[in-house]
């Protein structure tokens, strides 16, 4: 076994304090989808938008990696063979506890777009209304992140990885969210072995071949030490 394929989700972040869809009193509660995380939402209204990823952004400014970050890139430092990160996350966390040329697949709350010119550049703690472009003059700069009915950053690539995995593992994911839910079917069809790491069995928990349910803090740094201890 050389090439691990690692997908994370929201749950992997919250231990450090971010929220996930589902938490009751978080963030995403306080706002409806459709008018935070759509293009149509940032067209009929970008001051709100600006406010709640301003927020968000703040919030992951201030958030720490976890033991499950920091074991990763010890997987990633250690193994002998290739560990591919890939994140729907948007926060840092990953780079901050270590990792190396996370794919974010879902964008970076640390970055900004211009919606009109393609341009990306350093995003400011707050963005403004009309945030202007560094690059084209406009006032088009919105959050660097995959909203809803947009296409997911780098899928050529993951799919790439995908296809020359010897091992595809999916932690804190609730296989809810496509294209990254559709991974694991992905991986099955190749005939690689599948692992979830989860806090409870996901939609897409019957797809894979071994499962370890408890926290990322808990579950991913002994599956690291394992994975290191039985390594050729």
């Amino acid at each position: 076994m050389d090439k691990i394929v690692i997908l994370t989700g929201a749950g992997i972040s919250a231990e450090s304090g971010l929220g996930t869809f589902h938490d009751e009193d978080g963030l995403w509660t306080k706002y409806p989808l459709e008018d935070v995380a759509m293009p149509e939402g940032f067209a009929r209204d970008p001051a709100l938008v600006q406010t709640f990823y301003n927020d968000r952004r703040k919030g992951a400014a201030e958030a720490q990696p976890n033991a499950a970050h920091f074991a990763l890139a010890r997987l990633q430092a250690d193994w002998h063979g290739e560990v591919v990160i890939v994140t729907q996350n948007v926060d840092g966390l990953h780079e901050a506890g270590g990792a190396l040329d996370v794919i974010h697949m879902h964008g970076e709350l640390a970055q900004a777009l211009c919606a009109f010119c393609g341009h990306r550049w350093p995003a400011p703690a707050e963005m403004a209304v009309n945030e202007p472009c560094p690059s084209c003059n406009g006032p088009g700069g919105r959050p660097d992140v995959v909203w809803f009915g947009e296409i997911p950053y780098h899928m050529d690539r993951i799919l790439q990885h995908l296809d020359e995995a010897d091992l595809f593992v999916a932690i804190g994911t609730s296989g809810q969210v496509y294209p990254a839910a559709g991974f694991v079917q992905e991986a099955a069809a190749r005939g690689i072995p599948r692992l979830e790491m989860n806090l409870d069995p996901s939609e897409t928990s019957p797809v894979f071949t071994e499962h370890r349910i408890g926290k990322a803090t808990k579950t991913v740094p002994v599956w690291v030490r394992e994975m290191l201890a039985h390594a050729p």
